[in-house]
């Protein structure tokens, strides 16, 4: 009796594995475009967005679940007459301004675009105030060494 139970544990692990793995295949499907303006559009906008989970890379090169997911999402709405415009709205309003490689030039991203520069020219400032501090010295010269 002991046995049989156990065996039809196995079984129902089995199944539910089985199960599982077909859920997490279900969005690796192909994707169906209509034609070869709407492929050429979905791939520049799938490259301007950031994977959520891979940080690094765009949803375009991407091969985390979340991704396959996100690109039929995005093709989706693009199929339902969605512009650029309000795809990125709905995946900004889901996730963030992560999500744009691009993000928004707005006050809560000023630090984003303008800190590299703030950077490099406080660098500069440096630079400039030790070659400005620096005092001429005057070389020994040896009379004996001829040029």
């Amino acid at each position: 009796m002991r046995g049989k139970k156990i065996l039809l544990m196995i079984c129902m692990l089995f199944l539910f594995s089985v199960s599982a793995f077909a859920q997490v295949n279900s969005d690796s499907a192909p994707l169906q475009f209509q034609n070869k303006a709407e492929e050429a559009r979905f791939h520049a906008l799938a490259a301007e967005l950031r994977c959520v989970m891979c940080q690094n890379q765009s949803l375009a090169d991407s091969n985390a679940l979340i991704a396959l997911s996100l690109r039929h999402e995005v093709l989706e709405l693009m199929q339902k007459g969605r512009t650029d415009a309000q795809i990125k709205e709905f995946l900004v309003a889901r996730y963030g301004e992560f999500v744009l490689y691009k993000p928004r030039v707005e006050p809560s991203t000023w630090l984003l675009w303008l800190g590299p520069l703030a950077l490099l020219l406080m660098g500069a400032g440096v630079v400039v105030a030790l070659i400005r501090k620096r005092t001429p010295g005057t070389l020994p010269v040896d009379d004996k060494q001829e040029w």
